[in-house]
């Protein structure tokens, strides 16, 4: 996927132009946007993330790096991420994650995560209810589960199929209890156009 220029810009104001910040201590002069970019595996977040990443100088946390693994779903990565990164930068710390390694199966080496003008946290599960009060932008990204499929299995090769299809099921399930494409300020498909 890629977002054509004026989509981008369009992104890029919309975040520019929020007044949400993530809440943090009095003593941090730095004011953090979050935007989250949600949506089901395979449908483009990563690289949306990195285009949005270059146009706003900002850092890109990986959903992908924070989850156990592919049983335990996109809620156990979205509770990572809030303890590991988000309190620690409302509290005018800087965060810090253990990258969860796919092939051996556990989590490796510590990244930490500056207090900076705008975090992008992208991946299934990024955007949880919790955030509503200091994202600056929840964006959604979806693409057909035919394709998204096809996409991930490209990546990942076709002995994940299993492990795809469960995901697929758990984050339907995530999604329907955080009533997430609803609440996302922007939609847009997993080619870059955007949504109603």
């Amino acid at each position: 996927m890629s977002v054509s220029t004026p989509v981008l810009d369009t992104l890029v104001d919309r975040v520019r132009d929020s007044v949400a910040l993530l809440p943090r201590d009095l003593a941090d002069p730095v004011r953090t946007r979050l935007v989250c970019i949600d949506g089901p595996a395979g449908s483009g977040k990563t690289t949306l993330a990195g285009q949005m990443a270059v146009a706003l100088d900002a850092q890109v946390v990986h959903m992908d790096d924070l989850y156990e693994g592919w049983e335990a779903g996109p809620g156990g990565g979205a509770t990572r991420c809030a303890q590991w990164v988000l309190g620690p930068l409302s509290e005018g710390r800087p965060g810090k994650y253990d990258r969860y390694d796919w092939d051996r199966g556990t989590f490796a080496e510590s990244h930490r995560v500056e207090s900076a003008p705008v975090l992008i946290v992208e991946g299934c599960g990024a955007a949880p209810r919790s955030v509503d009060a200091f994202a600056a932008c929840v964006i959604w990204v979806e693409a057909p589960d035919d394709e998204r499929l096809r996409r991930g299995l490209r990546r990942d090769g076709a002995a994940m199929r299993a492990e795809w299809i469960r995901w697929m099921s758990a984050e339907r399930e995530f999604f329907a209890e955080h009533d997430t494409r609803r609440r996302a300020h922007v939609r847009l498909d997993g080619w870059g156009r955007l949504l109603p």
